[in-house]
C-alpha cells in the first residue's frame, strides 16, 4: 500500500472534495415548463418553443395548457404542427385595441391547449417542444405563461409561479420571455426569438459549463503534481561537492 506524508495527503484530499463540489454543480436541475428561447426584442416577432419534459416514472404527458398574460397581449399567435398532437386556440377581448400592420384588433389569444392523441402523450423520461410564432411582442418588459401539464394518471404539474427577479425560484415557476427594448435601428420584424433556434441557449450553456470545469479540474490536477514534486525533491539529499 502506498502511504502518502501529511502534505501530500492534505493536498489529495482537497483536490477530492473540490472535484466533488464542482461535479455537483454541474449535476442536472429540477426539470419545469420553459419557454425558448428566454429573451426577444418589444415590438418584433418570433418562433418560440414551450419545452415540456416529463417529470413521472409511471405516466405520460397527455394535455399542455399555456395561458397567455392578460397584461401583455400579443395580435398575432400560430402554431406549428406537432405530430400526435391537436391544439386548441382560445381568444379574448382586448381594449385598447392592438395595431397589427395599421389594423386595429379586438382580439387576442388568450389560451393554447395540446391534446395527445392515443399513445402519443410524452412518455417518462421524454420531453416535447410545442413551437409558436407571435408579434409583434408588447412594449413590456417581460412575458409570463402559466401551463398546466397533465399526465395520464390524472395529476396535473401547475407551472403557474411567477418568478421575482433576484430572489429564490419558486417551487413551481412559469414560463419566463423576458422583453428588451428595440434598438433605434431595428427594424419591425426584427426579433431576438426569431434569429435563436429553441434549445441552442441550453446546449451552449452546458457545453461551457463542462469545459470549465474540465479545465478547473486539470488545472488543480496540475497543482497537487507539483505538490507532490516538490516534497519529493525536499526528501531528496543534495550532493556533497
Amino acid at each position: 500500500m502506498i502511504r502518502l506524508r501529511r502534505p501530500a495527503l492534505a493536498v489529495a484530499l482537497a483536490l477530492t472534495a473540490v472535484t466533488t463540489a464542482l461535479l455537483g454543480l454541474a449535476g442536472p436541475a429540477s426539470a419545469h415548463v420553459t419557454v425558448n428561447p428566454t429573451e426577444a426584442t418589444q415590438g418584433g416577432y418570433g418562433r418560440f418553443a414551450f419545452r415540456v419534459p416529463n417529470e413521472s416514472d409511471t405516466a405520460s404527458t397527455t394535455r399542455v395548457e399555456v395561458v397567455l398574460p392578460e397584461n401583455a397581449p400579443v395580435g398575432s399567435v400560430s402554431t406549428m404542427p406537432v405530430p400526435g398532437w391537436t391544439v386548441k386556440v382560445e381568444k379574448r377581448k382586448v381594449d385598447p385595441p392592438i395595431e397589427v400592420h395599421g389594423s386595429q384588433l379586438t382580439e387576442a389569444v388568450s389560451k393554447l391547449t395540446w391534446t395527445a392523441a392515443a399513445n402519443a402523450g410524452v412518455k417518462p423520461g421524454e420531453f416535447q417542444e410545442f413551437p409558436v410564432s407571435m408579434g409583434p411582442l408588447p412594449q413590456a418588459d417581460r412575458m409570463v405563461f402559466k401551463v398546466l401539464q397533465t399526465y395520464s394518471d390524472g395529476n396535473v404539474s401547475r407551472w403557474i409561479e411567477e418568478p421575482t427577479p433576484g430572489a429564490e425560484e419558486p417551487e413551481n415557476p412559469a414560463p419566463v420571455l423576458a422583453l428588451a427594448a428595440a434598438s433605434p435601428s431595428a427594424t419591425p420584424n426584427a426579433s431576438a426569438g426569431a434569429a435563436t433556434p429553441a434549445g441552442d441557449d441550453d446546449d451552449s450553456d452546458g457545453a461551457g459549463t463542462a469545459l470549465g470545469i474540465a479545465g478547473l479540474v486539470a488545472g488543480l490536477a496540475g497543482l497537487v503534481l507539483g505538490g507532490l514534486a516538490f516534497l519529493r525533491t525536499r526528501r531528496e539529499p543534495v550532493p556533497r561537492a
